[in-house]
């Protein structure tokens, strides 16, 4: 049985989701919980609360996953794989997406967080991207941080597809998102091998 606190962050979640961040206050989320907004201070004494500990369970959820997915022998499939595994969970939290920068303007604990973590996954890519490369699947650097921006290419691009979906397609759904997995995971087929590209296509 769900506690209080989780129900709340569930609730919270998709209201934040099907309303957007400046339509939601403590009073929403109370009264769609059926329950007193003094009883919701209780577990969270301001709206920042939820949208912080929201963004932590979002974190944790992906880093969970990606833990799974190293279980992976094979290169290629798991840098694909984590890249789907990425947009799927921000999908489900799609509110942060679509609210990114006025939550990075508000939130200082977050913009920290976020900036460290961004650190983190490139450094994880860059892991990746030399094992690609040691299994002759990527070839190696032509251009001065070739591949630092290739990062920066797939992070922008995961960062902000929802805003693009939101904007271009009247409702998302499995396939739009499948869509723009795709869109996302084809950003590195120039960059590999003949090898690689082989591989690339037996995958898909």
């Amino acid at each position: 049985m769900k506690n209080t606190k989780e129900i709340i962050l569930n609730t919270s979640l998709e209201l934040f989701n099907s309303l957007g961040l400046s339509k939601v206050t403590l009073r929403t989320i109370a009264n769609k919980m059926g329950i007193s907004q003094g009883n919701l201070n209780y577990h969270f004494k301001k709206r920042e609360d939820i949208i912080e500990a929201l963004y932590f369970q979002l974190v944790s959820n992906i880093d969970k996953s990606m833990l799974n997915l190293q279980q992976s022998k094979d290169v290629l499939q798991l840098m694909l794989d984590i890249s789907q595994t990425i947009m799927s969970n921000f999908y489900k939290y799609r509110f942060f997406l679509l609210d990114f920068v006025q939550i990075m303007r508000e939130n200082k604990k977050i913009k920290k967080h976020y900036a460290e973590l961004t650190t983190q996954r490139e450094q994880q890519f860059s892991m990746l991207f030399n094992l690609l490369i040691k299994n002759d699947l990527m070839r190696k650097e032509v251009l001065p941080n070739e591949y630092k921006y290739l990062y920066k290419r797939i992070q922008i691009l995961g960062d902000f597809w929802i805003s693009d979906a939101e904007i271009i397609h009247t409702k998302t759904t499995k396939k739009t998102i499948a869509m723009y997995s795709e869109i996302l995971t084809q950003a590195i087929y120039p960059y590999l091998t003949a090898k690689g590209q082989k591989e690339y296509h037996q995958l898909f």
